[in-house]
């Protein structure tokens, strides 16, 4: 299925984070600054909804840190977790709602070369954006980027709609590295694709970070 060309427009993000994030898979997230361009081909993604979902930053309601996700659909929401990394969610849903999707792997399309200077222990271009900390890093995605509006035009970072990859080539399963309702089916991925995690289930640390 073919899509046109350009951004995606607000409306393919202003519904539910478990409906958006299947068909972010083959959309490129895009990212010019000063020293470049870099894009890439999203293959792993995961949803998280808010109130009703005890594994979203979301779930006990707005903070200073997590204000962009109640926002209205179309931003970038971007954090600082186990402080060891950035990792960057696109707000989903309608404002207040807290809907996101994490963005957790994908592979550099555009800008390869940047992306390497950035990610200089990659040993190979699948490592560039594997996990959503490479990812961020590869696209230089860090908090002062949080609330960026994906959607705007002549955004820094933006959203580009490409074709959607077909039902058949996409796999679902567990949630990976939160504590609660990890077992919830949202993540979501491209079967086969090299960049995309490994599985781990989630392991307790003494003092656990909050969850997405």
């Amino acid at each position: 299925m073919s899509d046109p060309s350009g951004a995606r427009p607000r409306s393919f993000l202003a519904r539910p984070a478990h409906l958006v994030a299947p068909e972010l898979l083959g959309q490129l997230l895009v990212h010019e600054d000063g020293g470049g361009l870099v894009a890439l081909r999203i293959t792993e993604v995961e949803a998280y909804e808010g109130a009703q979902d005890p594994a979203s930053h979301g779930w006990r309601g707005r903070t200073a840190r997590n204000a962009t996700m109640f926002g209205p659909a179309g931003h970038l929401y971007v954090y600082w977790i186990y402080g060891m990394h950035h990792s960057a969610n696109l707000v989903c849903g309608t404002e207040g709602q807290s809907h996101g999707v994490l963005i957790r792997a994908g592979e550099v399309v555009l800008g390869q070369d940047l992306a390497a200077s950035r990610r200089h222990t990659a040993r190979t271009p699948a490592e560039l954006a594997k996990g959503p900390g490479r990812l961020a890093k590869a696209l230089a995605l860090t908090r002062a980027l949080d609330g960026t509006d994906v959607c705007a035009p002549g955004s820094p970072v933006r959203l580009d709609a490409a074709d959607l990859v077909p039902p058949e080539q996409i796999a679902c399963g567990p949630r990976i590295g939160v504590s609660r309702a990890h077992d919830t089916p949202w993540r979501f991925w491209i079967k086969g694709d090299p960049t995309v995690s490994p599985y781990r289930r989630h392991t307790p640390r003494r003092r656990p970070a909050a969850p997405l």
